[in-house]
């Protein structure tokens, strides 16, 4: 015998398939739909078909917008392009209000054990924006093996292109302890490293 009333499980399963969301969280937003008014509940539906109905991806750079391309496609300087996983990257990179270039959305990495190659996520479609004007192409996906092995394959396919590719700098965090510090994060640090 299933322990919620119809209703309340089906809400349950659907919270439960969301990223991050296991059963006990779940069940605290399931009851706290069922708190809410009729407004209330009705304002939080509403928004979630809203953005359904209203956001895509950018035609340009896959980034999420409402429009056919994204306000920074349509505003920056296409000269540096960064690449990042997915649109999520993007927002992180913006909130440092540093880069003042465009973005390309792969919408996934390289991971053979997971299905997934080069000619899953858009690395075509980045080749294409590859014109005169790039100078250069800056590699923000992830410092896990997925991510690496993706840039290091973008890498391989821009460079005979005369254009510039770089990769964000890893190493050990502003505050962070020598000791703590795990033994790829300090190896890459040494390699990396500066003259100061």
């Amino acid at each position: 015998m299933d322990v919620f009333i119809e209703p309340i499980g089906r809400l349950i399963n659907q919270f439960s398939k969301l990223p991050g969301v296991g059963k006990k969280t779940a069940q605290r937003y399931a009851y706290k739909i069922i708190g809410m008014g009729e407004a209330e509940a009705r304002e939080f539906a509403e928004s979630i078909i809203y953005c359904k109905q209203r956001v895509k991806y950018c035609k340009v750079c896959g980034n999420f917008t409402e429009s056919d391309v994204c306000d920074i496609c349509r505003s920056r300087d296409s000269g540096t392009i960064c690449v990042v996983k997915e649109p999520k990257d993007v927002i992180a990179m913006e909130k440092l209000h540093e880069y003042k270039g465009v973005y390309h959305v792969l919408h996934g990495v390289i991971s053979p054990m997971d299905g997934i190659g080069p000619n899953d996520i858009r690395i075509k479609e980045l080749l294409a924006r590859l014109n005169d004007g790039v100078k250069e192409v800056i590699m923000a996906t992830n410092p896990d093996v997925e991510g690496e092995a993706t840039a290091m394959y973008i890498a391989r396919l821009i460079k005979p292109l005369g254009i510039t590719v770089t990769r964000l700098a890893h190493g050990i965090p502003v505050g962070g302890e020598l000791e703590y510090t795990d033994e790829v994060t300090l190896s890459r640090a040494l390699i990396e490293r500066k003259q100061i």
